[in-house]
């Protein structure tokens, strides 16, 4: 759950434009949060090199891939039934090969491959530089499988394939993997301990985006606040790190900074940052660089201290009231959204009330609510019976999906009257006449088009807005 998962997105078929050299076709859909989507794009380009080309046709594909996510229950029945349509056409294409990408495959090797045998290949998080050669292993009608999880492996340098983008926003990997052993959380278990990349790849990342005309990025992590290079290496090695290593350490406020001059007129996001590792010096580089968005997501995932540590969460209600309310006072504009998780074992309706007034103190701007889903394998799993009933769970949920409604509500109203700076991120979903962006506060606003194109910075005045969504119109370009 420490990941965003966008369920506009979920399933969605991959597209980049075609190389006259490659002779094969790859579908690959992916499932789950942002940095799978991610690693698909790092997929589809070592595959690029390998003569296939991405298709959006089920039936044109000679291998099909699903990235796939076990955070949540319905994520993994959701593959399932996609496996099943994937063998389904293999009936009438049967040179066509089924592999399975990601968390899900880490987790499922055996039953997917042995047991039920509706995949030929089985691929980890940190095997993708091996797919040329499991490739091979299929085309030779062999079962291929590596789920070997890294020390090592950032994917610093590879270059990945934008997929599916606007051309003006990309997300760009700084981390792998996370030690924070969330008893809920089965991450640290399919993508392995915590490693950084090297920040020199990452600048040129960046850099190289902005000459393709990219626009903003979003470093991305499980947990970006604990980014530490110092020389490569799991983070939970730095203590046996030399002292040239540590005085040269880079952490995530240095790499934010180095980010932020590297490409002053880029718009800079992160993603996702946790309670116990963010500290203030993030904040303070935010609030220096104008380029760096007023925007921090934030998971709590409870309001009780009671559940937080069963949850093993490493801070206290308290400790979180304290880094919001230090963040408010260095950025008063920033806005907060969260990762809320109701319903976890042995939660009371005290721990619930804990949950809504905890809400009810911050006032986030936006917020992504989930009932509690036991998944194999993770601590809670192993430890905690899934005693709360589905009909409470259900309760609390909408309960607390009300309360955010009601502050997303509050929230959005108070940018009404301004003139902000907008990055047109394409058109509106509603009318061909307007265009989208968002503000700095990742709240999304829509006006109408007139001559400005994608990828402009404009100053837009707020005139008026729905619960989540800023309506108004361009007076100009912003000094970007």
């Amino acid at each position: 759950m420490e990941k965003i998962i966008d369920e506009t997105l979920q399933g969605t078929a991959v597209h980049v434009a075609k190389k006259e050299t490659n002779t094969r076709n790859l579908y690959i859909e992916s499932y789950g949060c942002q940095m799978n989507f991610s690693d698909s794009e790092i997929v589809a380009s070592i595959l690029a090199k390998e003569g296939f080309n991405t298709t959006q046709h089920l039936e044109e594909a000679d291998l099909v891939l699903v990235n796939t996510c076990s955070i949540r229950e319905k994520a993994e029945l959701t593959v399932r039934k996609r496996l099943e349509k994937f063998n389904a056409v293999k009936q009438n294409r049967p040179h066509m090969k089924v592999g399975v990408l990601g968390c899900m495959a880490e987790r499922l090797k055996s039953k997917l491959l042995e047991e039920e045998k509706i995949v030929d290949m089985v691929v980890g998080p940190d095997a993708y530089k091996d797919l040329p050669n499991l490739v091979q292993e299929i085309d030779e009608g062999k079962n291929a499988v590596n789920v070997i999880l890294s020390k090592e492996e950032s994917y610093g340098v590879v270059a990945p394939v934008r997929l599916n983008s606007n051309g003006v926003t990309a997300f760009v990997s700084i981390t792998r993997g996370c030690d924070n052993m969330c008893t809920f959380c089965v991450v640290p278990f399919t993508r392995g301990r915590e490693r950084s990349r090297d920040p020199q790849s990452i600048i040129e990342e960046v850099n190289d985006l902005w000459t393709k005309g990219y626009r903003e990025i979003t470093l991305l992590g499980q947990n970006v606040d604990s980014y530490l290079w110092y020389g490569g290496g799991l983070k939970k090695d730095y203590t046996k790190a030399s002292d040239m290593q540590k005085a040269t350490a880079v952490n995530f406020a240095n790499l934010l900074e180095q980010v932020a001059l590297a490409q002053p007129k880029m718009r800079i996001r992160f993603s996702t940052s946790n309670p116990q590792d963010m500290t203030l010096d993030v904040i303070h580089t935010m609030a220096k660089y104008t380029n760096i968005c007023n925007y921090v997501h934030l998971p709590v995932q409870s309001g009780s201290n009671r559940i937080l540590k069963e949850m093993n969460r490493l801070h206290t209600r308290e400790e979180y009231f304290e880094l919001i309310d230090n963040i408010k006072r260095i950025i008063p504009d920033i806005a907060i959204s969260q990762d809320m998780i109701t319903g976890f074992p042995t939660e009371t309706e005290e721990d619930h009330q804990d949950t809504l007034s905890l809400m009810t103190y911050v006032k986030y701007d936006y917020g992504f609510m989930f009932a509690y889903s036991e998944r194999p394998g993770t601590m809670a799993a192993r430890k905690l019976e899934d005693d709360v009933p589905q009909e409470t769970k259900k309760r609390r949920l909408s309960e607390i999906i009300a309360l955010q409604r009601q502050h997303c509500q509050e929230k959005t109203e108070q940018h009404l009257g301004q003139v902000q700076e907008v990055l047109i991120e394409g058109l509106s979903k509603k009318s061909d006449a307007h265009f989208m962006g968002r503000n700095s506060q990742n709240t999304v606003a829509v006006f109408p088009k007139e001559d400005y194109k994608v990828g402009d910075f404009v100053m837009v005045r707020m005139n008026s807005c729905t619960s989540a969504t800023l309506i108004g119109e361009a007076v100009g370009y912003s000094e970007n």
